[in-house]
């Protein structure tokens, strides 16, 4: 459980205590929208398990390989610390996170790709691999804001594309790991995701479908089932062409008109809040690790029937299942 390791975001402080980033930063308006807090991290893993080092690395590490929703439940909630907490709020985060990194370092055990070789190594601490990682949850941040909330200007991404940086070197990436500029960034990244650099392993692209909602193992209540399959329209309609063809998701015309039609009513909640209903005006911005936590426990309760959340997917990691 996330509660069990760090202990929850007091909600008062999360919107006036000091932190890290100012209230009027552009970080803490931007993260602490609900509508991003809820969408961004599950659209930066799929998109950033095309990455195989980074998603190697952590399978190959990770305490939650089985239960992947508690490891991003938990994610999440380090992550909103850091961006939305208190110093002390965010100091346990970041110790926190140091140490579990500390141990994160190994090799590719098996081709990824041309550009990604067995025995590619790894390190959590990696000042590439963390910009990397930084880069791939500002980028979803990013859309998640313009398509859910308003349109940011050109001031207001670079505001929170070096509020994203001194985020980072906070987790201990080097600042000059990172472009120094917005405008540098999305040319170099968006080069990144049009080159050959993009490698799917076989594990990745199960979990990244999971995530993406495009494989669903249980059937659930309806109304359970309308809101889950709203997220993960979002999601899926949020993630470039080319990573959606690589999951082979099918993406055509009504689902493209679903997505836009979902994302404007969203949208319209923030731009217009008289029009939202009193009693849903305040669920609009705030921390999100209630809901994180709510994620964790239900996968704790998949798990006490004997079912995993990700059918699938091997308990084991790449070492055991090849000395088996």
């Amino acid at each position: 459980m996330v509660s069990a390791s760090i202990a929850p975001l007091d909600e008062e402080a999360v919107m006036s205590g000091p932190g890290y980033f100012a209230d009027n930063s552009m970080a803490r308006r931007v993260m602490s929208k609900r509508a991003v807090g809820l969408t961004y991290g599950q659209r930066a893993l799929v998109i950033g398990a095309v990455h195989p080092l980074l998603y190697v690395g952590t399978a190959e590490n990770t305490e939650h390989r089985m239960t992947p929703y508690t490891r991003l439940a938990l994610t999440g909630h380090l992550f909103e610390a850091v961006f939305l907490g208190s110093k002390d709020e965010a100091d346990r985060a970041l110790a926190f996170t140091h140490r579990k990194h500390a141990k994160v370092v190994g090799t590719l055990p098996e081709d990824a790709g041309t550009h990604h070789p067995a025995g590619t190594a790894y390190a959590a601490h990696d000042p590439h691999l963390m910009y990397m990682t930084m880069a791939f949850t500002f980028d979803s941040a990013e859309v998640m804001h313009d398509l859910l909330v308003r349109k940011l200007t050109g001031g207001e991404r670079e505001g929170l594309y070096q509020d994203y940086v001194r985020w980072a070197e906070l987790f201990g990436m080097p600042r000059t790991a990172a472009p120094g500029s917005y405008r540098e960034f999305r040319d170099s990244f968006d080069a990144y995701l049009a080159s050959d650099e993009l490698f799917l392993t076989d594990e990745a692209k199960l979990v990244g479908s999971y995530l993406a909602g495009q494989v669903v193992p249980y059937r659930q209540r309806l109304g359970v089932h309308q809101v889950v399959s709203a997220f993960y329209l979002l999601v899926q309609g949020s993630l470039p062409a080319r990573i959606r063809g690589m999951y082979g998701m099918r993406w055509g015309l009504a689902e493209e008109l679903a997505y836009r039609t979902l994302a404007q009513g969203i949208r319209a909640a923030h731009i217009a809040p008289p029009l939202v209903p009193r009693v849903l005006r305040g669920t609009l911005a705030g921390p999100s690790a209630p809901v994180y936590k709510l994620v964790s426990q239900s996968e704790h309760d998949l798990a006490r029937t004997g079912r995993p959340s990700m059918p699938g997917v091997d308990s084991r990691n790449w070492a055991a299942r090849h000395t088996a």
